[in-house]
């Protein structure tokens, strides 16, 4: 579990909700592969910024279905927050992967 999912899990259970433990199947399965191609010199540095690029989409997609729910305040506000820092991240491995691709 990363630090943004831990913390939404301490927010729900400061309002008395129950949090889902488990991140999604997908995250996990996209992270294990980012991994297994890592070990895999065949793979180019281009390919790899391509996997995480991928995984920084889905991320920015969940968090923008996420913000068209109705959230009390205090999880809005962190879930806000985690979608600018989710924005952010993508940005900058798109822009590295831009880099690489003009070098």
């Amino acid at each position: 579990m990363n630090a943004a999912g831990l913390e939404l899990q301490t927010l729900i259970r400061q309002l008395g909700g129950k949090p889902d433990e488990g991140g999604s199947v997908s995250g996990a399965l996209h992270r294990g592969w980012v991994s297994v191609r890592a070990t895999l010199s065949a793979f180019s540095d281009q390919a790899m910024l391509n996997e995480c690029e991928r995984g920084e989409d889905a991320a920015v997609a969940r968090y923008r279905k996420a913000l068209k729910r109705n959230f009390p305040t205090a999880i809005r506000t962190v879930v806000e927050r985690q979608a600018h820092g989710a924005q952010r991240n993508h940005d900058q491995v798109k822009a590295l992967r831009d880099a690489l691709k003009a070098a």
